[in-house]
């Protein structure tokens, strides 16, 4: 069952196929000119003159109205060159959209494109080489030969950026130091009797945490820490310090318990 509200698809309205039109090509500061004309304004007079024995002529004349839309002078008048479109079949259409009926009962109005005709005769629009056209070409020749990027003097000093008084990472790295700088050095042998105690408690201690329970410097902990303890290069304890063989002296039972109080702690 089909919805009433549904467009269907898009008639063709062929009534003006027989219709020959032109197909002409204008230059470019035409076409930007008649973009921004509107709809009421006279865009220009089309004038066919015809001579006994030679081809018509056709000219172009902008209007006032035309010419005035914008400061820059352009061409007012322009000749059209015919040419017939003979190995082709071109042709022009129109598109009118289709609209949902408000009321129910009313049936909607599809699309419908039209032809307008075919293509019979290709003109080309090209101005007269006038003293008006010439200044326009040279005033977009120069405009082209200027480069994208220019040096310009400036008078003034320019903030693309907002200073500040001093970047993250110096602020911590200041932090840090004064934090450490704070740890007095102590005795080696009341270092040595921290450390000893904190080994009977675990096996394995990480840098971060000697310098929690000693607060002493690093430098100064990794020092004492060398002759008494090895640094573990492998896993499981990897980074990780342990006393030397010398200095311990738990049995297999209390070093099982350390190692699996340090795996808690982890």
């Amino acid at each position: 069952m089909s919805n009433q509200n549904t467009i269907p698809r898009p008639d063709f309205d062929l009534s003006n196929a027989g219709r020959g039109v032109w197909l002409v090509k204008v230059p470019k500061y035409i076409a930007q000119r008649w973009e921004k004309t509107p709809a009421n304004i006279e865009a220009g007079k089309l004038r066919i003159n015809k001579y006994r024995g030679q081809k018509p002529q056709i000219t172009l004349d902008l209007s006032d109205a035309v010419l005035k839309l914008e400061a820059d002078k352009i061409p007012t008048s322009h000749i059209l060159d015919v040419s017939s479109v003979t190995k082709q079949t071109l042709g022009a259409f129109s598109h009118v959209e289709g609209s949902t009926p408000d009321k129910e009962d009313a049936a909607p109005q599809p699309d419908k494109l039209c032809m307008e005709g075919r293509f019979v005769q290709k003109l080309e629009c090209r101005p007269q080489a006038d003293d008006c056209y010439m200044k326009m070409k040279l005033e977009s020749i120069r405009k082209a030969a200027q480069p994208a990027r220019q040096t310009k003097a400036l008078d003034r000093i320019v903030n693309n950026f907002k200073p500040v008084a001093d970047h993250k990472h110096n602020i911590e790295e200041k932090a840090r130091k004064k934090a450490e700088g704070k740890h007095l050095r102590e005795d080696k042998n009341k270092i040595l009797d921290i450390l000893f105690n904190a080994f009977e408690k675990h096996q394995y201690y990480n840098i971060k945490d000697l310098v929690q329970i000693t607060r002493q410097p690093i430098t100064y902990l990794k020092e004492i820490l060398k002759e008494v303890c090895d640094y573990n290069m492998k896993n499981p304890h990897k980074n990780m310090w342990e006393l030397k063989r010398e200095y311990r002296h738990y049995n297999d039972e209390e070093k099982k318990e350390n190692i699996n109080d340090c795996d808690d702690s982890d």
